[in-house]
Parts: structure tokens; C-alpha cells; sequence
């Protein structure tokens, strides 16, 4: 009787899920078979065909290609550069809030306007502002005595600015998540490091930072995985320029396979990105699971 109960509640909760994994199937699974296929065929925009198959000649021919290693490395450092920059003023933040007993509501709505805008929106916004000529900021640097900058036309300035303006977006999803795990930290560690004349530097040290670090740790890789994936800043602020001074993976991507019309090592790039991004979702519920 209870193997039959057993039995018919399996069935009927694929019944219900049928739906939802069939449109799943449909809108992602298709979708991604068919650029894998992609990126083992010679299909390009010239010539419209899948056949001949090539195998990983796509994968090994992108290998070969200086500019992929270049936009990989490129992507690295801009996602470290970001995410530690994220980190770092975020747990500033997050531990004055913590502190702050009165307008924590307000301190919390004002946070979320940056990360409630969409990355199209903000790119366009900050291009006004760091415009050479009619762009606010430079008229404010000339307004103290200080040089125009191109911000987003210098190739040594390009990147950093970029990775300022994600920093000044993402910075209060991280600032949420600690917040959130500062508020949920036990009370009985502080008091008993009061007493032993712990000094706060100590407590932050040797307290703070180590309960928080399963909290931390989710943080770091949910925007490591963000910052892999980012496309719309590059793409809006300078499609790839100065030259490839901020062609980041997605974006070689994008160029090689509607560009440059190769489809085919368009999508082998992407599923190299993909598979970067999925080794990161990995880490994250290993993390998940080593917080449990």
C-alpha cells in the first residue's frame, strides 16, 4: 500500500513539473543544443550550412587566436579587479549600517537604486557623464583646475573605468548580503571579547570576519559568475575600445560570430565561457553545501 502511495505521488509530481521542465526544454534546451552544434560545424554568415561537421576545429582554431587568450585574460582581471573592489566597500558599508541604529530602512532604499537599474541604463547614463567635451565630470575637473580626461577613449584608462562603473552598480547587492549576514552574527563572541579587553580591530579580525566568511564566500562567487557573464557595459560604453583594450570574452564572442561572421567560433567561445561560468556554479553550492 505504501510502495503504491509511493509510486503515485512520483507520477503525479512529474504531472505537474512536465510543464514547466517542457517549456524549460524548449526556451534553454534548444537553444543550447543547437549552438553546440554550431561550434562543431562550419555554419558562418556566409555560408549558411551546418555540414561539413569540423569537430573542435572551431575550439582549436579560437585556441591558435592571440585575441581569445588576450579577451580570457582580459576577462580575469577585469572580474578580480570588480569583485574585490564589490568586497571591499561593500563589508565598509555593510559594517557601518550594522552599526547604525535609526534610518536603517532608508540607508537600505537608497542602496537598491543602483542595483535596481538595468547595466544598459547605467552605461548610458555614466557615457553621458564622462562625455570628453559635454560630459559633467570633466567639466568638474576643468571647474577645479585639473586636465579633461577621455575616460572611455584612452586605452590605459578604458578598462579601469569600465570596471569603476560596475564597482559603482554591484556594490549594494554585496552590501545586502553582508548586511544580511552581520545582522544574523551572535551577540555572545562580542561580549565575551569585550571582557577579555579585546580592541574593535581585534574583534573585526578575529570575530567578525571569520563567522562572516560562508556569507563572504557566496557573495564573492555570485558576482565572480556576474562579472564573467558581463556584456552590456562593454558593449554600450565602448564596444571593445580603444582597439581590444575592453574586449572582454563575452564580447569576443559577440564580435567573432556577428562581425566577424564566423558563428561557429562565435559559439565555441561562448560554450568556453560557459563552461568557466558553470565551474564557478559549482564552486558555488560547494560552498552552499560546506555552510550547511
Amino acid at each position: 500500500m505504501r510502495a503504491a502511495l509511493m509510486d503515485r505521488d512520483w507520477r503525479n509530481g512529474w504531472a505537474f513539473a512536465a510543464p514547466g521542465l517542457l517549456m524549460l526544454a524548449i526556451v534553454m534546451g534548444f537553444p543550447l543544443v543547437y549552438a553546440a552544434v554550431i561550434s562543431v560545424s562550419s555554419l558562418t554568415l556566409l555560408r549558411p550550412s551546418l555540414t561539413p561537421f569540423v569537430g573542435f576545429a572551431n575550439y582549436a582554431a579560437m585556441m591558435n587566436d592571440p585575441l581569445f587568450w588576450g579577451a580570457l585574460w582580459l576577462t580575469i582581471k577585469y572580474s578580480l579587479v570588480t569583485v574585490a573592489g564589490e568586497f571591499v566597500i561593500g563589508l565598509a558599508v555593510a559594517l557601518m549600517i550594522n552599526r547604525t541604529v535609526t534610518m536603517k530602512p532608508v540607508y537600505f532604499a537608497v542602496l537598491t537604486i543602483p542595483m535596481a537599474m538595468s547595466p544598459v541604463s547605467v552605461a548610458l547614463i555614466w557615457r553621458m557623464l564622462l562625455q570628453p567635451n559635454l560630459g559633467i565630470v570633466n567639466h568638474t575637473l576643468e571647474a577645479v583646475g585639473l586636465p579633461r580626461v577621455d575616460w572611455l577613449g584612452n586605452a590605459d584608462l578604458a578598462l579601469w573605468t569600465m570596471a569603476g562603473i560596475d564597482i559603482w552598480q554591484q556594490t549594494s547587492f554585496v552590501v545586502l548580503i553582508l548586511a544580511a549576514g552581520l545582522a544574523s552574527l551572535p551577540r555572545d563572541p562580542y561580549e565575551a571579547a569585550e571582557v577579555d579587553g579585546a580592541s574593535p580591530l581585534q574583534q573585526f579580525w578575529y570575530i567578525t570576519l571569520p563567522m562572516l566568511r560562508p556569507v563572504a564566500a557566496i557573495a564573492v562567487i555570485i558576482q565572480l559568475i556576474n562579472e564573467f557573464r558581463t556584456y552590456d557595459l562593454p558593449y554600450i560604453l565602448t564596444k571593445g575600445g580603444p582597439g581590444t583594450s575592453t574586449e572582454v570574452l563575452s564580447f569576443f564572442a559577440y564580435r567573432r560570430a556577428f562581425l566577424g561572421l564566423h558563428l561557429n567560433e562565435g559559439a565555441a567561445a561562448s560554450f568556453v565561457l560557459l563552461l568557466i561560468v558553470l565551474g564557478l556554479t559549482v564552486l558555488f553550492f560547494a560552498t552552499l553545501e560546506r555552510r550547511r
